[in-house]
Formats: structure tokens, C-alpha cells, sequence
């Protein structure tokens, strides 16, 4: 099993709208990974899509990807490209799941959850909310 110290939330900065298949697919074909950029990718509706194994890394944070599980909702950005935090109560309710679902894989370890943003060296908005307040009760 991997170590783990991270649970990072992002949003795909992307519309609400856009499918998984063409988040798949700008990964293989513009950025060129062979894996994805999450562990666990929400749906508006609240459909959670499991992108790799917790085993595995991802391509979630540059620096931060074999000690860290990923999760992301479709959406966090306006119609002009601008930060806004659109998650729905379904996507709000699948994060929580796949936190708990990350905890439990980790045996409930002394984890860090925390927005893209809050690594240092980050310049993105990514997850359009806070992720570290919003969430600190679950590991207090």
C-alpha cells in the first residue's frame, strides 16, 4: 500500500456539462499521460466515475502524486473561464463519500485534505472552494 498524507479535492475547470470521456481524452491526447488526472472524477449528478485504483497515482498534483488520492467534480468555473464554486448538492455529497471511501482505504491515518491550491508553488484557484476549511472537521 502506498503512503498516504494527502486527500486532494479539485474541480476540472471545466463546464458542469463536459463528460468524462472528453476529460479522458484532453489528458491522453494534449497533456500525453497515460494515466488520469484523479483517483475519482463526480458527475453534476452526483455519479462518481473510479478513473484508478488508490493503489496507483495520478496526475492530481505535480510533486505530490505517490503520497496523495484525488478526487474532483466536474465543473468550478463560470461561463468567462472564471473560478466560481457550482458544485451540486449531489457532487457536495459524492465528495464526502469518496473522502470516507479514501480514509478508509488509508486505515484512517492522520491525513492532510486540502484544495490543489493549497500546495505550495500552486497558482490555481483549483478547487474553486476551500478545501481545507470546508473539510477539517472529518479529520479532527
Amino acid at each position: 500500500m502506498r503512503n498516504i498524507d494527502y486527500i486532494v479535492i479539485h474541480t476540472t475547470a471545466t463546464p458542469q456539462y463536459a463528460t468524462v470521456e472528453s476529460i479522458l481524452r484532453y489528458w491522453k491526447e494534449e497533456k500525453g499521460w497515460n494515466n488520469p488526472g484523479y483517483h475519482r472524477l463526480i458527475e453534476a449528478n452526483g455519479t462518481v466515475h473510479n478513473l484508478q485504483d488508490f493503489e496507483d497515482p495520478t496526475n492530481g498534483v505535480k510533486g505530490h502524486n505517490y503520497n496523495s488520492i484525488h478526487i474532483s467534480y466536474i465543473g468550478g468555473i463560470t461561463g468567462k473561464m472564471k473560478p466560481i464554486d457550482n458544485r451540486t448538492y449531489e457532487q457536495k455529497a459524492a465528495i464526502l463519500d469518496c473522502i470516507r471511501e479514501a480514509i478508509e482505504y488509508t486505515g484512517g491515518n492522520k491525513i492532510i485534505i486540502q484544495g490543489h491550491r493549497d500546495f505550495p508553488g500552486v497558482t490555481k484557484a483549483c478547487p474553486s472552494f476551500d478545501a481545507k476549511t470546508e473539510y477539517k472537521w472529518i479529520m479532527s
